[in-house]
C-alpha cells in the first residue's frame, strides 16, 4: 500500500517538474549572445536576477524527484538482501554425468565377414623450388 502511495507522488512531482520547468523562461537567448555577438548583458550567461517562484517550485520538485526514486528503490527491494541476492549461482558440475552407452545393433547373419581394407594414404608431391 506504501509503495503504491510513493509511486503516485512519485508520478505526480516528475509532471509537475516537467510542467514547471517548460513554463519558465530561457535565461541566455542564443549562442550569439554568450560570444558578446548581440544583447545588452556584459556576462556570458546573462545578468543574474533572484530566484523567481518558477526556479524554486523547480529545485523543490527535483528534491522530490530524487528523494521519491531513492524512497522507491527502498520500498520496492523485496527483503534485506540486495538486488540481486535471491538469484542462485551459476555453477558447473564438477565431474560430467557418466552414461552408460548404448550396445551396437548386432551384425545381421548376411553381412560379409571382413571388410575391404582401407586404401594407402597418397604421398605429397614434392614442392617446386624456386632458383
Amino acid at each position: 500500500m506504501l509503495y503504491y502511495l510513493v509511486t503516485v507522488l512519485y508520478i505526480l512531482a516528475c509532471f509537475t517538474m516537467m510542467l514547471v520547468v517548460y513554463l519558465q523562461q530561457g535565461k541566455g537567448g542564443d549562442i550569439a549572445s554568450a560570444f558578446g555577438g548581440g544583447g545588452s548583458s556584459q556576462s556570458a550567461f546573462g545578468a543574474r536576477s533572484g530566484a523567481t517562484v518558477l526556479s524554486r517550485a523547480t529545485t523543490i520538485c527535483a528534491i522530490l524527484f530524487m528523494v521519491g526514486a531513492l524512497a522507491l528503490g527502498i520500498i520496492g527491494r523485496s527483503g534485506p538482501a540486495s538486488v540481486i541476492g535471491g538469484r542462485s549461482p551459476l555453477t558447473q558440475p564438477s565431474t560430467p554425468a557418466t552414461t552408460t552407452p548404448a550396445r551396437p545393433p548386432a551384425a545381421p547373419a548376411s553381412a560379409p565377414a571382413t571388410a575391404a581394407p582401407a586404401p594407402a594414404p597418397a604421398t605429397p608431391a614434392p614442392a617446386p623450388s624456386n632458383r
